[in-house]
């Protein structure tokens, strides 16, 4: 069942005319590619002028494919790897070896679900601290066997629990960025919708970090930022604006290296071409940081993030 925005009402209206059309009709099939010809021209329309706050819910939609659809979608002859070594396995975060496009490669992505079940089980992509351990020790695999590492961020932020923070959140996270920035492996980051404070950063710290069109990356929710300087929940869409955490935005500040075109209507619209066009672009910065030596990568990588700290 589709889920309208409010800024999609004129979507919803044809797509109504749409499933009213008598199939039985002589012309059938004309009305049918008129009324959806409409519809595409106006989801490009509206997709092509959302405000941040618009972004926001796009990014944060219940059919929006999350990494582990990207994962059956995109990749081949897939291995799961289970546990960090130390406690226990955290299913807000995937790894698994697989083939893409005849390379093996190492995939670490966080995972929200899309069922009650299935978002508690993964924990509403909130990883807790053995799953950012988890994700180190995939990353030293990488680095062990010289496999390019291709991270999918989707989390709203790591798990702020108590019995997180008793096993060492923040160290855990600290510990992701600094194995990211020591390993010999290319290493890819895509934000496939929310990417949310140091939860996200644990597994964007990479040599090519990449958006969908319409996700968001940002150092704290809209919520959470008009709580705090606001107090007022009418200011989230307002926070929205200032936080400057569309794809757009990041790109222009230099926090990512590129965005990644959505279908038309967003990548919850059609999530198997979505993956494709994904596909792409995953195999084309592949290509291109294959082509440099572990040593510089590793320069280039840190003097990237070296460069967005003093800026900021």
């Amino acid at each position: 069942m589709n889920r309208y925005f409010d800024f999609e009402s004129d979507v919803e209206k044809i797509d109504i005319q749409i499933n009213k059309l008598n199939s039985n009709d002589n012309n059938y099939n004309n009305q049918k590619t008129k009324l959806l010809e409409k519809k595409n021209f106006l989801l490009k329309k509206i997709y092509s002028n959302l405000s941040a706050w618009e972004k926001v819910q796009v990014a944060r939609h219940a059919n929006r494919p999350h990494a582990l659809d990207y994962i059956n979608l995109i990749f081949k002859n897939i291995v799961y790897l289970h546990g960090d070594k130390k406690f226990s396995d955290d299913s807000a975060i995937l790894g698994c070896l697989a083939d893409l496009s005849g390379q093996s490669v190492i995939v670490i992505g966080t995972e929200k679900g899309n069922s009650m079940d299935t978002r508690i089980k993964h924990n509403f992509g909130m990883a807790k601290p053995e799953g950012y351990r988890k994700a180190q020790r995939l990353m030293m695999i990488a680095n062990k066997f010289n496999l390019p590492v291709i991270t999918l961020v989707d989390t709203a932020g790591a798990f702020p629990g108590k019995e997180a923070e008793e096993r060492g959140q923040s160290e855990s996270i600290a510990s992701s960025i600094l194995v990211s920035l020591k390993i010999d492996s290319p290493i890819i980051s895509v934000v496939i919708g929310e990417g949310g404070s140091g939860g996200a950063i644990a597994l964007a710290t990479a040599d090519k970090v990449l958006m969908l069109e319409h996700s968001i990356y940002s150092v704290i929710s809209p919520e959470g930022c008009a709580s705090i300087l606001w107090r007022n929940s009418d200011f989230i869409q307002k926070a929205a604006e200032n936080l400057k955490i569309t794809a757009q935005d990041c790109l222009f500040n230099k926090i990512i290296d590129s965005v990644v075109k959505e279908v038309p209507g967003g990548a919850h619209r059609n999530p198997d071409e979505q993956a494709q066009i994904l596909k792409k672009e995953l195999i084309s910065n592949l290509e291109t940081l294959n082509s440099l030596t572990s040593e510089s990568l590793k320069n280039i990588r840190n003097e990237k993030y070296l460069n967005i700290t003093s800026a900021n």
